[in-house]
């Protein structure tokens, strides 16, 4: 899996940011955790890649794949 598909949430000076692996800047930024798993779930279905979900520590406490790729499809049945 390329690391263009994978997304990460986490804190950011202005609130929760949704990152793509390797870019500098966010891809959006939400007032609440829960409104940018959203979005970044829906940029890793769309990109069948992975999500993070990192704490206000930051570190991961979550993840999630999405697509072909994903390595246990039957079982995981968060989302």
């Amino acid at each position: 899996m390329t690391t263009g598909n994978n997304y990460s949430v986490g804190p950011n000076e202005n609130g929760w940011g949704v990152k793509r692996d390797g870019a500098s800047r966010c891809s959006s930024v939400h007032e609440t955790q829960a409104k940018a798993i959203k979005a970044g779930a829906a940029l890793a279905k769309e990109s069948e890649g992975e999500l993070r979900i990192k704490g206000r520590d930051g570190r991961i406490r979550d993840s999630d794949t999405y697509g072909k790729h994903d390595p246990n499809p039957p079982r995981d049945r968060k989302h």
